[in-house]
């Protein structure tokens, strides 16, 4: 082994390893391997006489064996209270002079002799101090160089060094050979009670606590080296090191038997913890949350991505096959990544970042990690599963739901009483049908989009929810409407008011087609607010059509009320001027969307043809010949048609309100009792709320008054006239005679009343004469 070269003279007389020669040629520190040798420390000190033999009394054995002996934590300790020691553990043990310490050695180290042998022995403490990636080669020669020779067993301190110095497989080594002292030889002559410390600790004790540091010392090296081998994103020698060390360890644990303290040490497990600690560390490295969540995000995965990849391509080829490094690694960052991103989760967070996380979780991690090109198939393979468990992720999702219906209710409070302001306004009919719906809507749609591009699931609950927050608004949207358009102000012309009518109305069919988008998502409860929805809507747009239809037939009642008389019969103006009122109505109904226009057609259609029957179920015109009926009949039957004609060029959407006119202008024409009861049970059929008194009204007016003809007929309608009028009107759509009340009373009754008695005339009374004059 290589010696030591000379100390200077100086140094040599001295006896100080601290005292150092600027001008020397030689600079001497007092480093850990050398300080051990002294007296003081744990080894008995040798006086070396003038002529180079050892004093002794012949007891070189016993000297020797103690000189072998492992120096242990206690000349540590020794050392650590020592004057001037600024650092001790893993930093360097060399030490500046500083002025007074040799005397102060001098007093502690004793006599001026060289150190011990420690100094000379061949130690990792004497090499270059190197690199890290030279450590292993460096334990490598020293064990070759060793080889052949019975080596003395490391001090503590030594082992320590080794530590320091990152030779871990030698270090490794030595503990275990340290903790086989322990285990077989506890009661050894350097072990033994007389060799206690003065704190009164057994040597067996001190020294399994000594094996115990160093186990921690060496671990703390170990995982220090794990975590320097990702950043460097390159072949990181060291590496090799710790896979020896945990190869070395797990051949100690079946080395040992079963109940040995300390034993098994399952050092690969706690390679594993190791490793998820690194990867934690890593990621809590990454941007803090002040810069956003976006950015804390992307940064997360850009850390992840690059660290995984570096694992893939120079750390995980390192380890043998059986340790399964990649999959550690990655569990250990997926893991990580879930602390990070269930932190987040508890924060309160806005509506974006709460759509930005759900989005992240759902899709982007999925897309940017588990699809990607060089890590997401090995990723796949290990069945990593979710960051986030399902009730936390169902809890962001309720929270989501909560703060975005509280935000779309005030927003949309606020627009319809912003819009509500305005209805009185001159020259805003264009605005409040363009301006509110699309407003509102907007509102809704913005989370009905985003939603389901997370989750289905998620935009179903979203959906459901705002389709709630829509009906809420509607059922609002509705007494507003109605209140205002039942007294729109003394100060808004009648001509104003329908042109906020139509304005109003038009806004019925975007909330509408909202209403059953909403609904189509499918939830269960869906079909309930989807009902009320339309309910409030119908009532919109029923209070609107009364208001625009009500100018109209008010100025077509009075040609109503001419027809079915007699002057009827030979003139057709009031019939035309109800043709004329109505297409001029229409044309003004322009600026309505199709559907509101469709509907106010139908409605105009419906009560033309309701009036058009009252005028003849009112019985002005009675028929005293079949000549008569005929000149009736062709006349009901002449306007009916033109009363198709025009409804079809309005594209009215109620075609079966055609059939009524000549449906009854049958009644009047047909002869056989047998034809008129089939005519009346499809007029039934057709109109399921007709009854007996309409069609005694036309029987009326045909001037039949057998009895007995009359009751054959009017059976037919017995089963529906047991009925009341709205019992049926549900079951069928088409509701018509139900407004038509017959308020004539029948001219013919089915039965004869009896004669009534002659009452006796009473006698009058005597009439009294003037009273006498007083």
């Amino acid at each position: 082994m290589p010696l030591l070269k000379k100390p200077p003279k100086e140094e040599e007389e001295d006896g100080d390893p601290f005292a150092t020669n600027p001008e020397s040629r030689y600079r001497r520190r007092a480093t850990l391997e050398r300080l051990v040798g002294l007296a003081p420390f744990g080894r008995t000190r040798r006086s070396v006489t003038k002529d180079g033999d050892r004093d002794g009394d012949g007891d070189g054995d016993g000297e020797r064996e103690r000189d072998r002996a492992r120096r242990r934590s206690e000349d540590f300790g020794l050392l650590r209270r020592l004057p001037g020691r600024r650092k001790l553990g893993g930093d360097t043990l060399a030490e500046r002079w500083v002025p007074k310490r040799s005397s102060l050695l001098r007093l502690a180290l004793g006599t001026k002799g060289r150190r011990g042998s420690s100094g000379e022995r061949s130690s990792p403490a004497e090499g270059d101090g190197g690199a890290d990636g030279d450590q292993d080669g460096g334990g490598q020669r020293q064990r070759q160089e060793g080889r052949g020779k019975a080596r003395e067993p490391l001090s503590v301190l030594e082992i320590l060094e080794l530590i320091r110095r990152r030779d871990l497989v030698a270090a490794d080594e030595q503990i275990i050979a340290l903790e086989a002292e322990c285990v077989t030889s506890p009661l050894s002559p350097a072990l033994s009670p007389s060799s206690s410390s003065s704190s009164g600790v057994p040597a067996g004790g001190r020294q399994a606590r000594d094996v115990a540091l160093l186990y921690e010392a060496l671990l703390t090296q170990l995982w220090a080296v794990l975590a320097e081998a990702i950043p460097v994103s390159r072949p990181y020698p060291p590496l090799r090191s710790v896979i020896r060390v945990l190869e070395q360890e797990e051949a100690a644990d079946r080395c040992h038997l079963p109940g040995t303290p300390g034993r098994p040490r399952d050092l690969r497990h706690r390679w594993q913890e190791a490793v998820g600690r690194i990867a934690g560390e890593r990621l809590a490295q990454v941007t803090p949350t002040a810069t956003g969540l976006g950015a804390r995000l992307t940064g997360l995965v850009t850390r992840l991505l690059g660290d995984l990849g570096t694992v893939r391509c120079h750390v995980a080829p390192v380890y043998p096959p059986g340790y399964g490094a990649f999959g550690v690694y990655a569990r250990g960052y997926h893991r990580a990544l879930a602390q990070q991103v269930g932190a987040l989760a508890q924060r309160p967070l806005p509506v974006p970042d709460l759509y930005l996380l759900l989005d992240w979780h759902s899709n982007t991690y999925p897309r940017e990690v588990l699809g990607h090109p060089e890590v997401g198939a090995l990723l796949q393979a290990l069945a990593l599963g979710p960051l986030l468990p399902p009730e936390t992720q169902r809890s962001l999702e309720s929270s989501c739901i909560a703060a975005v219906k509280a935000k779309v209710e005030v927003a949309v409070a606020q627009e319809l009483q912003l819009s509500e302001d305005t209805w009185a306004e001159e020259a805003t009919g264009q605005e409040l049908q363009e301006g509110l719906a699309t407003r509102v809507t907007g509102l809704l749609r913005a989370h009905v989009d985003r939603a389901p591009q997370i989750t289905p699931e998620f935009g179903m609950e979203m959906a459901q929810s705002l389709l709630g927050v829509l009906v809420a608004f509607l059922h609002s949207f509705q007494r507003k409407v109605e209140r205002f358009l039942e007294a729109p102000g003394e100060a808004a012309p009648p001509a104003s008011a329908t042109s906020r009518a139509m304005a109003l109305v038009n806004c019925c069919p975007p909330f509408r087609a909202f209403a059953e988008r909403l609904a189509q998502f499918g939830h269960p409860q869906s079909e309930e607010q989807r009902r009320q929805a339309q309910v409030a809507l119908d009532k919109v747009t029923q209070v609107c059509n009364q208001v625009l239809t009500q100018r109209l037939f008010e100025d077509l009642k009075p040609h109503f009320n001419k027809l079915m008389r007699r002057r009827w019969l030979t003139s057709s103006d009031a019939f035309d001027a109800i043709v004329m009122g109505v297409t001029s109505f229409t044309q003004r109904l322009r600026p309505l969307r199709p559907e509101p226009y469709q509907g106010l057609v139908a409605e105009v259609h419906r009560r033309v043809l309701v009036e058009y029957v009252r005028a003849l179920l009112r019985g002005h015109l009675v028929c005293t010949s079949a000549k008569m009926r005929s000149r009736v009949a062709t006349r009901l039957g002449d306007e009916a048609r033109q009363l198709r004609e025009l409804f079809s060029r309005l594209d009215s959407v109620s075609p079966w309100l055609d059939s009524v006119v000549p449906r009854l202008r049958e009644l009047l024409v047909l002869e056989d009792t047998g034809a008129l009861q089939m005519e009346v049970g499809v007029l039934g059929r057709d109109f399921p709320d007709v009854r007996r008194k309409h069609v005694a009204a036309v029987l009326d007016v045909r001037g039949l008054r057998g009895q007995a003809t009359r009751r054959e007929i009017l059976g037919v309608l017995g089963d529906l006239e047991q009925s009341p009028p709205d019992a049926t009107s549900w079951r069928h759509p088409r509701v018509f005679f139900s407004e038509i009340p017959v308020t004539r009373p029948v001219r013919c009754l089915p039965f004869r009343l009896p004669p009534l008695p002659r009452l006796p005339r009473l006698p009058r009374p005597p009439r009294q004469g003037p009273p006498p004059p007083p």
